[in-house]
């Protein structure tokens, strides 16, 4: 008995309520796995070069597993040093922000907007709120240690078993083809995607620290990595990344040198991400741009800030699992991707 097209929305939408707060309830686990899983996805053709150079699979194993450990371990150790210079630089700036406030205030006040509620937010400005900020943010680089181990762990594991994936595959395809034909397109979009998206972060981190050095903005191997980092976020990662040395330069220097700082950025960012970084990638990905900005704000709500970095790749994997590998829903791939073929009227 065929069930009407309303119930079976109202079931569906039902059981994907109750997996978004599975997923919300498991994201300490979820999160890092992805994470492993698509940095293993990015780095397995280096281990099948190595095979290919002759080496044995152990040995491609593991310089393949000491690498992906090398660059992790040096940006978390860089992480954790910025931060704590970042810890001792800011508590100099908690008298400059309260003036800034009170400027602020003095000058709405002026047109008679909002004087009250700014005079409030001048004097929540003191030394000790900033260290209460402080310690959260401490603490939480403290708790990212334990997280880092997790994640070397579940690497070596997936490393290894990455050495049969070939196998594994090849008996999906003899009993489900169009799964296996799924699976190697979300691979390779997502290998694509993060090969593509770390190459030109890495070059918008150096061309942004470099210039916040010659500018003399405070702690520039700090704000390069944010930009590094903040370049896997899709739409928003470049306010992300611009917000906090625009901040610390109006504290620093005023007005000027905000300014200098959104105006460097903005030019460098356009010019690396919006008109040469689009032409390697491409249509790897394939996802419209309204999809993008609402997976984004989808997987940051489910998994936080790992969400977000992992927006692409994640639904890339939910495209690959309700809509790819089954004919009948084909016809969602009208909504989701970025180009779409018009269909064939040869044969009318």
């Amino acid at each position: 008995m065929e069930l009407p097209r309303g119930l079976v929305v109202l079931l569906g939408t039902a059981a994907a309520v109750v997996a978004g707060a599975g997923v919300m309830a498991m994201s300490w686990l979820i999160g890092p796995v992805f994470l492993a899983l698509t940095l293993v996805i990015a780095v397995s053709p280096v281990r099948s070069w190595l095979r290919r150079k002759g080496l044995p699979s152990w040995v491609a194993t593991t310089a393949l597993v000491l690498g992906v450990y090398a660059i992790l371990l040096s940006l978390v150790a860089v992480l954790v040093v910025s931060v704590a210079q970042l810890a001792t630089e800011l508590p100099r700036y908690a008298d400059r922000g309260r003036a800034l406030a009170d400027a602020v205030a003095g000058g709405l006040a002026g047109f008679g907007v909002g004087a009250a509620e700014f005079a409030k937010v001048a004097d929540s400005l003191d030394v000790g709120r900033v260290a209460g900020i402080l310690g959260t943010v401490l603490s939480g680089v403290g708790g990212l240690a334990s997280n880092i181990v997790f994640l070397l762990c579940l690497l070596l594991f997936l490393c290894v078993d990455a050495s049969g994936a070939g196998a594994r595959m090849a008996v999906i395809a003899a009993d489900r083809p169009e799964v296996a034909a799924a699976l190697g397109r979300f691979a390779a979009g997502t290998r694509k995607y993060l090969v593509v998206s770390t190459v030109f972060g890495l070059i918008v981190a150096v061309l942004d620290g470099v210039a916040l050095a010659i500018m003399g903005i405070p702690l520039p191997i700090l704000w390069a990595l944010l930009a590094f980092i903040t370049n896997y976020i899709p739409n928003i990662g470049f306010v992300l990344g611009l917000a906090p040395p625009t901040l610390l330069a109006l504290l620093e220097g005023g007005w000027q040198p905000a300014v200098w700082v959104v105006v460097v950025y903005s030019v460098l960012n356009f010019v690396v991400q919006t008109l040469i970084q689009p032409r390697f990638v491409g249509d790897s990905v394939g996802l419209s741009t309204t999809v993008t900005f609402l997976a984004l704000l989808f997987w940051a709500w489910l998994l936080g800030g790992l969400g977000a970095v992992l927006a692409i790749p994640l639904t890339l994997l939910v495209k690959l699992l309700l809509v790819d590998i089954d004919p009948k829903a084909r016809w969602a791939d009208a909504f989701l991707t970025a180009r779409v073929a018009p269909p064939d009227r040869a044969a009318e």
